[in-house]
């Protein structure tokens, strides 16, 4: 189940802090507040305090009360295995909504990436099977020419595919495809003209 979190000052805030995150990793499988605590390295009451936050945003629940010697001992569990936080709610750390539609943009595809991210969860809470195709590729380009010729070359190519398969209106499903690419994460950046820096 992937949880979003519907509003900054509500949700988002509380468990950005990294030992609200620390604790809702260490509920994937329900614990105590002192299981928590042992596990993590805490005391007990820290545990405890971040738990009713967590529990007040819906983000942890109660699965089990039991006593232990002359306590009730609670054992609560995160109430998804991932969260959404909707860039949109980020405010200026996230992408505007009102970003130009521009190709070579990172804002677009942060935006557009965003908006998959949100519609995909939005269907897996309603589809135990989700029929997607995902596509993954690293490809080298030498120059700002070549990165130009390769998105023209993509672009077409997908355009036709996109032709050759179209269902007439009205017939089939209609399918989102999102095509993007970025520098690979760890490669040396290489200087661009300003020009072609976005």
């Amino acid at each position: 189940m992937t949880v979003q979190i519907q509003g900054m000052s509500d949700a988002v805030a509380p468990v950005l802090r990294p030992t609200r995150l620390r604790v809702l990793e260490a509920l994937a499988e329900p614990a105590s507040a002192a299981g928590v605590a042992r596990r993590l390295g805490l005391a007990r009451q820290q545990v405890a305090y971040h738990l009713k936050a967590l529990g007040r945003e819906g983000l942890v629940e109660t699965v089990e009360e039991r006593r232990k010697g002359n306590v009730m001992e609670r054992l609560v569990r995160a109430t998804g295995r991932a969260y959404l936080v909707g860039a949109e709610l980020m405010g200026r750390l996230g992408p505007s909504p009102g970003a130009a539609r521009d190709r070579f943009s990172s804002a677009y595809l942060v935006s557009a990436a965003a908006q998959t991210i949100r519609e995909v969860s939005a269907w897996r809470e309603k589809a135990e099977r989700l029929p997607t195709l995902t596509l993954q590729v690293d490809v080298r380009l030498g120059s700002a020419a070549a990165r130009r010729a390769f998105a023209e070359d993509l672009s077409n190519a997908v355009a036709r595919v996109a032709a050759r398969h179209q269902a007439p209106r009205g017939n089939g499903r209609p399918y989102r495809v999102l095509v993007g690419a970025y520098p690979a994460p760890g490669a040396a950046p290489t200087p661009a003209a300003p020009q072609e820096e976005r």
